[in-house]
């Protein structure tokens, strides 16, 4: 199906690796079924301390969302979900060869992409691929797509933040498709296009505005 160029897929969750090998770079994605959510503070349970993921999580999902919901526990113990937010996945690079063979994920959400050498070394093999949000604000669209809460596990141990969120999920989305078949990343091409021409744009700003950039008013620093 597409729309305005773009090419929109709509996935059931738990994804196939057809499915999944079909995705192209570009791609608008949206999805119905079940995803979790899961991060640093799982990545380091379950990776650095070799605790097991809760038991039947895997048969349910194989789509890991970069996370932290507005979530709250009711009284009566049901849940309340608004917004769900995605965090950047850069951060986690360094979890995700074990988490993507310890999980099966085929699947990971997340903001802003993760660098080509991750996906090339880590994603192509385990028949994963990356998509991101599009855009910043898009939490509360996307709490929109939650039917349900099915589960939340570790929130004693790690915090509502941090815990396993497991959501039934119609039509959630949109994300764009970043990695592609040889781990290029659609973000890093933007980068190499846009980058250079960064510094023309400031040339005639005096120090003091340059200095709203971030905490450096050199172009060469990332600014995070």
């Amino acid at each position: 199906m597409t729309h305005d160029k773009m090419n929109i897929v709509r996935l059931q969750a738990p994804v196939t690796d057809e499915s999944v090998a079909a995705l192209k770079q570009g791609d608008i994605v949206y999805i119905t079924g079940v995803i979790y959510t899961a991060r640093e503070g799982v990545y380091k349970r379950v990776v650095d301390q070799g605790v097991d993921l809760p038991e039947g999580l895997t048969a349910l999902s194989n789509i890991n969302f970069h996370c932290s919901p507005a979530a709250t526990v009711m009284e009566d113990g049901s849940y309340n979900v608004g917004a769900a937010t995605a965090t950047a996945s850069f951060r986690f690079a360094k979890w995700m060869k074990a988490w993507l063979t310890k999980s099966g994920s085929k699947l990971i959400i997340g903001k802003g992409g993760m660098s080509e050498d991750v996906y090339r070394d880590i994603f192509l093999p385990n028949g994963a691929k990356y998509l991101t949000t599009v855009g910043y604000g898009t939490g509360a669209l996307l709490g929109r797509g939650i039917i349900r809460t099915l589960d939340a596990h570790w929130i004693d141990e790690l915090g509502l933040a941090q815990a396993i969120w497991v959501f039934e999920v119609e039509n959630f989305g949109p994300f764009i498709v970043d990695s592609d078949d040889q781990g290029n990343s659609l973000f890093e091409a933007a980068n190499r296009q846009t980058a250079p021409r960064i510094e023309e744009l400031y040339k005639d700003l005096k120090p003091a505005a340059l200095s709203r950039y971030g905490e450096t008013t050199s172009r060469e620093d990332e600014v995070i």
